[in-house]
């Protein structure tokens, strides 16, 4: 089944940030991911949680979502990262088919 990397980014340097989303672009191309969201406008409906920037890959499987967030490339846009801001991120299995 599907699996989903959801992530909510608070940013604090872009410059850092944009160097990060640079190579997290090349590891999510290297591991198949789909981009279904990235840093689009929302609306919260409900609750207290009032995210930044909102980000959602979709992975054929948790797995894959585990294998592209240890890969070395991923491993190199998250030291990029350090100091750019503060990150969220879950990985959760969509509805099987």
């Amino acid at each position: 089944m599907a699996a989903y990397i959801i992530a909510d980014v608070t940013v604090t340097d872009a410059d850092r940030m944009a160097k990060y989303r640079e190579w997290s672009t090349k590891a999510m191309q290297e591991h198949g991911a789909e981009v279904l969201v990235r840093g689009g406008e929302f609306e919260v409906l409900e609750g207290p949680w009032t995210p930044s920037r909102l980000v959602v890959l979709k992975f054929r499987d948790r797995a894959a979502a585990k294998a592209f967030y240890a890969s070395e490339t991923y491993t190199h846009a998250r030291s990029l990262r350090e100091g750019a801001g503060v990150m969220r991120m879950i990985v959760v299995d969509g509805v099987p088919s």
